[in-house]
């Protein structure tokens, strides 16, 4: 079952080890600090993080982010490979989930899950109904970024459907209308540079009814669309 459920996003400016210890957007840092606690806060026996990556497959829970592919002279932290997993260097979203449970000072179990940037929305629905499924009451940590592409000096340049793209995930969370998550368009997130969208839709298929969430930050700095929502089952009344 699901505990408590959070969205965070992944930039690697999360990374202090990135930034020369200097917190960069410290109100997006003190967000997803805070949506972490809270989600150990439900007392979960297993903590899942779910990110988009190159395919939908476990990684090893002691792997770690290979911070030398986001800045010079950064070195990652591998832990020890697990029989028929992939070996260290994760995934972008699911190295900063690693990273904001060790931060919370976390080290209970973890699962790292990630999913196929391009997964359909019926793989990812499903991805999601098998993690609820599961016996151990779990925190499942979601990571992922919306659109880039926000004003010219984003990443992917301006795109004027980026802002109500955006809008409509952050509104779905407000109202715990996994319905929209479900039915983002895949092929518009690509286009917009939106890397949570497949994660979004593993968590709307974790839920059989919707929770409104609690929005702890919803920006686009950088051009880039940034989240952070607590999604709490029990303070819902969910079953």
């Amino acid at each position: 079952m699901i505990a408590r459920a959070v969205v965070c996003p992944s930039p690697p400016l999360l990374a202090e080890d990135l930034t020369g210890r200097a917190t960069v957007l410290p109100d997006l840092a003190g967000a997803c600090a805070d949506a972490v606690a809270r989600l150990l806060a439900s007392g979960p026996e297993v903590v899942t993080v779910v990110g988009g990556g190159p395919a939908t497959q476990p990684w090893d829970p002691g792997a770690r982010l290979d911070l030398a592919a986001y800045g010079p002279g950064a070195s990652g932290a591998p832990g020890s490979r697990a029989p028929g997993l992939r070996a260290p260097g994760l995934p972008l979203a699911l190295g900063i989930g690693a990273k904001l449970l060790d931060d919370a000072g976390y080290a209970g179990p973890r699962q790292l899950q990630a999913v196929d940037e391009h997964a359909t929305p019926d793989d990812c629905l499903n991805l999601g109904v098998a993690l609820a499924d599961d016996p151990f009451r779990t925190g499942l940590l979601v990571v992922g970024d919306g659109s880039a592409r926000r004003d010219p000096k984003a990443p992917g340049h301006l795109d004027e459907r980026a802002a109500p793209f955006d809008a409509a995930v952050e509104q779905a969370l407000r109202d715990g209308d996994m319905l929209a998550l479900a039915d983002l368009d895949p092929r518009l997130a690509r286009e917009l540079m939106a890397t949570g969208r497949a994660a979004w839709q593993v968590l709307a298929g974790a839920f059989e009814s919707p929770p409104p969430a609690d929005i702890l930050y919803a920006d686009a700095p950088f051009g880039v669309f940034y989240l952070v929502a607590v999604l709490d089952p029990l303070a819902a009344g969910w079953p």
